[in-house]
């Protein structure tokens, strides 16, 4: 829940401040709190470190997303937008290596796992610390700068973009909803069926994760690419019917075979996963770009976050025979595909009647800069425009980028007017 109060935060915050110092305290707050789980003595200090520790979260994804992809050129969205996104499943992979490396190895059991936790946030600061803000958010802030003062402007383009985009941001909410249902149904109960109902050892569950993820790292790198050639929907359509194809092997293979059924569904739902970030990023407002793309994928995920109980509480009304020690088992799989194939459709359907702006400027408002300041910057070309004066006066362009200061230099072009009979003046 309070990686939604996060993303509001550090994604206005990134909005008017600048990606690079709200990214960098945000992670600051994430070693913070990661560590102190670690020293976490009782079930309420654990909740309280990590109810803090879930609105440091919350701040990154909107301001990664944004970082990583408003000055992408439009042909290398797509891939960049995969490889983007797959830095989840790589990181999950490594969560389950490193779990079987540092979970229950030592004498402090599992708290050196959340002490190493703490630490690739160090790397994402210094590399941020060494790049410069993104060219989208300058020309933002030069827009801003020539309008009634930073801050003024900056509340005005908010009303104006709340009541423009009130309606998608609904939309994105529950498309998230749906992606996350998705990415949570099809991953978090998955290693207890392989050991509870399948009764796999910690090594085979191990290897199955790890191959299902290689398989969400592929798919999302492949069909974020391809999105760029076939759409952003298609491409998303095209993996969930993929993906309810394969629900089948997915959750009632009961041999080491389901390794095979488990690289491709998560290369199906990884896939369209890997077409989020650009297809969030070309449907929000310029201005605000972090804190939609970033609060609609975390109250999508707050929608989603009772995924594993769901399955795992259906799932008790389909018992086994319980194993030698006495462990009551499940067929968690029946209730994984049952679940999977509802949400395959809804997504389906949403994505289906939903909007696309593939190939949108990154820098286009909308109408929002017309609206806030009808006669300052141009918010694609830079340009200045001097508006039509009371008296009838023609209007005329005056290019920014003119460098040469001599007069005779200066490029003023007045708009011609056609008289009737096609005469000019």
């Amino acid at each position: 829940m309070l990686r939604s109060v996060g993303s509001i935060v550090f994604g206005l915050a990134a909005d008017r401040y600048g990606r690079k110092w709200p990214w960098v305290i945000n992670n600051l707050l994430f070693i913070i709190f990661e560590l102190a789980t670690g020293f976490c003595n009782t079930y309420e200090q654990f909740l309280g470190v990590r109810a803090c520790f879930g609105i440091a979260m919350g701040g990154l994804y909107g301001n990664a997303a944004a970082t990583a992809l408003e000055d992408v050129p439009p042909e290398a969205r797509g891939i960049i937008s995969g490889m983007l996104q797959q830095g989840y499943a790589f990181g999950y992979l490594l969560a389950v290596v490193f779990a079987r490396a540092l979970v229950d190895t030592t004498s402090h059991g599992w708290r050196p796992f959340f002490w190493f936790g703490a630490c690739p946030p160090v790397l994402l600061i210094i590399g941020r610390l060494l790049l410069p803000e993104t060219q989208a958010y300058q020309r933002r802030m030069a827009m801003r700068q020539d309008g009634d003062g930073i801050e003024k402007t900056f509340f005005r383009e908010g009303k104006v973009a709340l009541r423009r985009y009130w309606l998608m941001l609904i939309y994105l909410v529950l498309l998230m909803s749906g992606f996350n249902f998705m990415s949570h149904g099809s991953q978090d109960l998955y290693p207890t069926m392989l050991r509870n109902q399948l009764e796999f050892s910690a090594n085979k569950v191990t290897v199955t994760q790890v191959i299902a993820n290689l398989g969400a790292i592929t798919g999302g790198t492949v069909v974020g690419y391809c999105s760029e050639v076939f759409g952003r929907r298609l491409s998303i359509l095209t993996m969930c019917v993929l993906g309810a194809a394969l629900i089948y092997p997915y959750g009632f293979l009961k041999d080491e075979r389901i390794a095979a059924a488990a690289f491709f569904e998560q290369f199906a739902v990884q896939g369209a996963w890997g077409v989020v970030p650009i297809h969030l990023m070309e449907l929000s407002p310029a201005g605000f770009r972090t804190f939609v793309v970033g609060t609609s994928y975390q109250l999508g995920n707050l929608v989603s976050s009772a995924s594993s109980t769901i399955e795992a509480t259906i799932g008790e009304r389909f018992p086994l025979p319980p194993t030698a020690s006495g462990v009551q088992r499940y067929v968690y799989g029946k209730v994984i595909a049952i679940f999977m194939a509802c949400v395959f459709t809804y997504l389906f359907v949403l994505v289906l009647i939903g909007p696309e702006r593939k190939d949108r400027q990154m820098t286009e408002g909308d109408g929002i800069e017309e609206a806030v300041y009808p006669t300052k910057h141009d918010a694609e070309t830079g340009h200045m425009r001097e508006a039509k004066g009371k008296d009838g006066s023609l209007n005329r362009e005056i290019s920014s980028t003119e460098s040469d200061p001599k007069p005779k230099q200066d490029t003023v072009e007045y708009k011609t007017a056609t008289a009737p009979g096609g005469a000019t003046a």
